[in-house]
């Protein structure tokens, strides 16, 4: 049985292989898929733009995750789900949805200006591929810049041993990428701190008034997480959470 499902997956990626491999000859009639197509310069130019596609979609991952807002979206929205009390409510599926549109949703004048000055051109053949990766990380460099902390990039200077350059520019992305983790790691911890206070009021409350009754084995969280959750819903928790999160990004 185990046999057979793996003939049976193998023959399927197999056939979803042909498949690419047809649908891109068929939309650039000049692709050659054998090794003389290799040693002309279109067929050499469509090989690297190919590998360069694979990587990026291996990549894309890490991008979203490291290089836009999605870290410090999901990192919030998990301290709410914790500060309530709540293990798996929402769902970890919906939170990173909701990060992931939330996202796309802060970060959609980067996306428009990666699409118009890198993307568009590059499909006309307006521009190389060097120059639409230059015109692509401009607009993720500047969000980034907005959004790190001066004290993350000296530090990550520091440990690179370089002086601050007079200049932005002259940076290097293997610096400013980890200065922007961290600077949305710390921003996103003082957010849920901050998120987390009023729901430790409510607890400490329920506790001492449980202790003075003489109700010691009430367990506090039966009490406090209906307090919590009629709070959260009477303050529209969720509307303030979101509109708190993107405004706090510079775009």
């Amino acid at each position: 049985m185990k046999k057979s499902k793996i003939i049976r997956l193998s023959v399927a990626c197999v056939s979803l292989a042909s498949g690419l491999t047809l649908g891109a000859a068929a939309a650039d009639s000049s692709l050659n898929i054998s090794l003389s197509g290799l040693q002309s310069s279109s067929g050499s130019a469509n090989t690297l733009q190919m590998l360069a596609l694979l990587s990026l979609i291996a990549l894309a991952p890490s991008i979203i995750i490291m290089m836009s807002s999605f870290t410090r979206v999901i990192i919030v929205l998990s301290f709410v789900r914790s500060a309530l009390g709540l293990q798996q409510t929402p769902p970890n599926q919906v939170l990173v949805g909701i990060a992931l549109f939330l996202s796309l949703f802060i970060m959609s004048p980067v996306i428009t200006q990666i699409n118009n000055n890198a993307y568009q051109p590059l499909t006309k053949n307006e521009i190389t591929t060097q120059q639409a990766y230059n015109n692509a990380m401009g607009p993720l460099r500047d969000f980034m810049f907005k959004n790190t902390e001066d004290a993350s990039l000296n530090s990550f200077l520091n440990m690179a041993g370089m002086a601050r350059p007079s200049s932005l520019n002259d940076i290097p992305s293997r610096i400013l990428i980890p200065a922007f983790v961290i600077s949305e790691l710390k921003r996103a911890f003082m957010m849920g701190f901050l998120i987390y206070l009023p729901f430790m009021v409510i607890d400490l409350i329920v506790s001492s008034t449980l202790m003075s009754m003489g109700m010691m084995m009430m367990p506090p969280m039966m009490i406090s997480l209906p307090l919590k959750l009629a709070l959260f819903v009477l303050v529209d928790g969720w509307s303030l959470t979101v509109t708190s999160l993107v405004s706090s990004f510079k775009t």
